[in-house]
């Protein structure tokens, strides 16, 4: 039996730093700790490209340097959005107790007892090295564009996953050699699995995702170590090579607003005829959503704060506003209000006012008519439109003020502030009405 960690998803970045680093470090505290022998981390480990001095590249060589100090040490190369190629190339040039092998092609490695990476020469090994403690199958990130280069864009999506298919059963007679002298078989690889959960809970469903369960499966390892999907999830099977099991660590940490489920890696106990796993948590950020259907509300947001114990969380918060109601959110009282937060980001949704035109309106001559009109298109009643104008037009605009007011029994001084207000609306419906 092997122990091994299994970290993926690092994203190492400027502004991912703190949380990808207080979360990676206590992971290889407990990993430490635990006494694996031997870490896999598969794939991006860099959020983006970054300068070789940059504060995130320098913490991500150091973590990864006293992981290698305890154990031997595998890097995935991840998607080339996040982990440009050649990225990890400097990781080779560490020097720790430990070698770290960097796996940027298809091929097979095995760990010798004695602690060494093997590689194959070609994509599989013809016959298992002496010595192999576990050998394991390395897939890292797909360059799609070169397939869709050569078989189309439209043909390309399935032909990755057809040629998968096949490569993973081509691994299976060296399965089968490795698990018939006694040596754990795990594959790794960075990509998505058809029916996979999205941290956010989103199914993966489509026919550009690399992979199906039942393909990994027919490779014959008994694990499968991915990275990719930001969420935990496994999969496991009894079959007639034992107990497999295919996993998901997860992201390390929380890096985005609405993800669910726990973070942290992997802790794996492979055997030649068995794979069990289970999560470990690290300590990732809290986020809360808070969320307003329409103009939000500051006291139920204290309210909030105090029911929920937002101290510290990182707190989202979201409403949706006609265009006209924009500006009476108040964002400092929204910000005041959740001081104790330790992040806070507010997102307004704005709805903007939809006029539909009214074609011919402008070629009518009485107003009457351009009322009528204009009702029509909107799909409003216009007789009592009409039935206002009308009054407009016989009486004075004091006159209809005071009115409805005294009909309401409404005081003196609120008449007259209405009256005036009325009479300039008056004023510019008739400027506008010429």
């Amino acid at each position: 039996m092997i122990r091994v960690a299994h970290f993926s998803d690092l994203h190492y970045g400027h502004k991912t730093l703190a949380e990808a680093d207080r979360c990676f470090g206590a992971a290889i505290d407990h990993a430490i700790g635990a006494g694996v022998e031997v870490a896999v981390i598969s794939g991006d480990s860099t959020d983006h490209a970054l300068d070789l001095h940059a504060p995130a590249a320098l913490r991500l060589l150091a973590q990864v340097r006293r992981l290698a100090d305890h154990c031997p040490v595998l890097m995935l190369q991840g998607t080339f959005s996040h982990e440009p190629p050649g990225t990890l190339g400097a990781f080779r040039l560490l020097g720790a107790r430990h070698a770290i092998y960097v796996a940027e092609r298809i091929e097979q490695v095995a760990l010798s007892t004695q602690g060494q990476w093997l590689p194959s020469a070609g994509w599989c090994f013809d016959a298992l090295p002496d010595r192999t403690a576990a050998l394991f199958s390395c897939i890292p990130t797909v360059n799609k564009a070169t397939v869709a280069a050569v078989v189309g864009g439209v043909a390309a999506a399935a032909e990755v996953g057809e040629q998968l298919t096949a490569l993973l059963r081509g691994f299976a007679p060296m399965h089968r050699s490795a698990r018939a002298g006694g040596a754990p078989t795990i594959g790794v690889s960075h990509g998505t699995v058809f029916g996979s959960l999205s941290e956010h809970g989103v199914p993966m469903a489509g026919f550009d995702h690399e992979f199906t369960s039942g393909a990994l499966f027919d490779a014959e390892a008994q694990a499968f170590m991915l990275g990719h999907i930001h969420k935990h999830q496994a999969w496991t099977r009894e079959s007639a090579v034992g107990r497999q099991c295919i996993a998901y660590p997860g992201s390390i940490g929380r890096f985005h607003f609405g993800e669910e489920g726990a973070k942290g890696f992997l802790l794996w106990e492979v055997e030649a005829n068995s794979a069990r796993c289970h999560l470990v948590q690290t300590p990732a950020r809290r986020t809360v959503d808070i969320v307003f259907e329409g103009r939000p509300d500051v006291n139920a947001l204290r309210d909030a704060v105090r029911a929920q114990g937002l101290a510290g969380a990182s707190v989202r918060v979201r409403w949706t506003v006609a265009e006209e109601d924009q500006s009476a959110v108040d964002r400092a009282a929204l910000q005041a209000a959740l001081a104790e937060a330790a992040e806070v980001k507010l997102e307004g949704r704005i709805v903007p006012v939809v006029r539909t035109r009214a074609a011919g309106i402008s070629q009518l001559r009485e107003l009457a008519d351009k009322v009528s009109r204009w009702a029509e298109v909107a799909d409003v009643r216009a007789e009592p439109l009409i039935a206002c104008l009308a009054s407009m037009r016989s009486q004075s605009p004091e006159a209809i003020a005071e009115g409805v007011l005294q009909r309401d029994g409404v005081d003196q001084p609120h008449v007259d502030f209405a009256v005036s207000t009325t009479n300039r609306i008056a004023e510019r419906f008739t400027a506008s009405a010429r």
